[in-house]
């Protein structure tokens, strides 16, 4: 049986990781601040995105998902590793988007990947410190320009 503690983090890591994806799909950029360290590094590079600090991507997002006018971020099974205050996790995303290029019809496409997480207990609850996008599939994903560089000005 597990102890009261661990069933406590798993499920409070299963919300942390549902208001990250709520938090996205509804473009509520500072919901995020209760999801992520203030330190935290995260990694969108294999699935076509871009890596930097948390306040970076923060403010590089709204660009970026800009011409996507519908996504859900549909997380699954999760493996988690817990070790005190500290967790390392990789959970599966199911990705349908939709993008709208400047001429021309919306198109649908998905994508499948992992979350590698780095997590800490803070005084706020769990957190994410480190994030890295794994690619695993895609499907009908159309041409699109690149995505907007990080600015060093966030």
């Amino acid at each position: 049986m597990l102890p009261l503690q661990e069933i406590s983090d798993r499920v409070e890591i299963q919300d942390l990781f549902a208001r990250y994806s709520f938090a996205i799909d509804e473009r509520d950029w500072d919901a995020l601040d209760s999801v992520f360290t203030p330190d935290a590094r995260i990694d969108y590079t294999e699935s076509g995105g871009v890596s930097g600090s948390f306040a970076e991507i923060k403010a590089w997002l709204p660009q970026a998902l800009e011409r996507f006018p519908m996504f859900q971020h549909m997380v699954a099974t999760t493996r988690l590793v817990l070790d005190g205050d500290i967790a390392s996790s990789r959970t599966i995303l199911f990705n349908p988007m939709t993008y709208r290029p400047a001429d021309g019809p919306d198109q649908v496409f998905f994508i499948g990947l992992w979350y590698r997480d780095k997590l800490v207990r803070t005084p706020s609850g769990w957190r994410i410190a480190e994030r890295y996008e794994e690619m695993g599939w895609n499907h009908n994903v159309p041409a699109m320009p690149p995505v907007p560089e990080v600015s060093d000005k966030a």
